[in-house]
């Protein structure tokens, strides 16, 4: 069995690799600048585990895997954005992403902001242009994406992250932050996966709350592999979290761990009142966490393992 979702899972990176090259935005032709920077910025290796989670959560409820893959590439490209803002000198400074330069250090700072400009465009419109999908499923889609991306989300947990964390902040806020700066996409993710799939508002709902958590607690493991890990290892530059206000600084490592578990834990159990004690995305969860072990610790939950860092993202 465990052979067996190894290998679908491979076989599903492989196939949404494939067709992130075919859907990502093309330059014009005479702007080979460009073309080459939109490929780095989008298309180099990553674990893909947000269009993996779009593609199992439409799967197990019974959805189209093509339509779910589309999907999972709009989610992808607006992950790719974030990263490259992300690393951008007026955000958290880093060269390395993904163990190669950022888009920033390898391109520009102009490039970067382009291509992130192009991935987040591209993906609204991917969205909205599935034809399997009604007009509904789509609309819905892209409302969950834009949710995702505002100020409700990736924006306001960034805005957050750079301006209140250079202060002492109560660990609510902090966990609030992290909740959109990270868990806005999972949420997205799981979310649109169950629309392509047409579960009730129930499911959606509670795939939400499994995301949430799951968003919470994949933060915190990236938090603690940002300290003291080699950036070969992850891939990423680490130490971007020197001086700022996380939940590490104000708990420490040990309480930070324990709150990891809780959140899996409430991750697992709601995935368990959708699905049953066992479905991919269940796998899905804890091969990444057997990944972050050697790192950042966590009760032993799987013995397998995905192919990159859970740092790398």
């Amino acid at each position: 069995m465990t052979a067996d979702l190894n290998a679908s899972t491979d076989e599903a990176r492989r196939r949404i690799d494939t067709r992130l090259g075919e859907l990502m935005p093309q330059a014009l032709p005479g702007q080979p600048e460009l073309a080459a920077a939109l490929r780095d910025g989008v298309l180099t290796p990553g674990k893909r585990l947000r269009p993996l989670m779009t593609l199992f959560a439409a799967e197990e409820l019974g959805g189209a895997r093509e339509p779910a893959i589309d999907a999972g590439c709009a989610v992808e490209m607006i992950h790719a954005a974030s990263l490259i803002l992300d690393d951008l000198p007026c955000m958290d400074n880093a060269l390395l992403r993904r163990g190669l330069p950022a888009v920033h250090a390898g391109h520009g700072e102009d490039l970067a902001l382009l291509v992130s400009v192009a991935a987040i465009s591209h993906a609204y419109g991917l969205l909205a242009g599935i034809e399997p999908l009604s007009a509904q499923a789509r609309i819905d889609c892209v409302v969950i994406l834009t949710q995702a991306v505002g100020v409700g989300g990736l924006v306001g947990g960034q805005f957050a992250d750079l301006r209140g964390g250079r202060h002492k902040r109560p660990a609510t806020e902090i966990s609030a932050a992290n909740g959109m700066k990270t868990g806005s996409l999972f949420i997205a993710a799981a979310e649109i996966g169950a629309v392509v799939a047409g579960a009730d508002a129930e499911t959606r709902a509670r795939l939400r709350q499994f995301a949430d958590e799951l968003g919470h607690a994949f933060q915190l493991i990236d938090d603690l592999l940002d300290h003291g890990t080699n950036p070969l290892v992850i891939g990423k530059d680490v130490g971007k979290d020197s001086g700022k206000s996380t939940l590490i600084s104000l708990v420490g490592r040990a309480s930070v761990q324990q709150r990891i578990e809780r959140h899996l834990d409430a991750a697992d159990l709601g995935l368990t009142r959708i699905f049953g004690p066992r479905s991919r995305l269940h796998w899905l969860v804890e091969t990444m966490l057997a990944q972050a072990q050697p790192a950042a610790p966590v009760q032993d939950r799987t013995t397998h393992g995905l192919p990159e860092e859970v740092g790398a993202r």
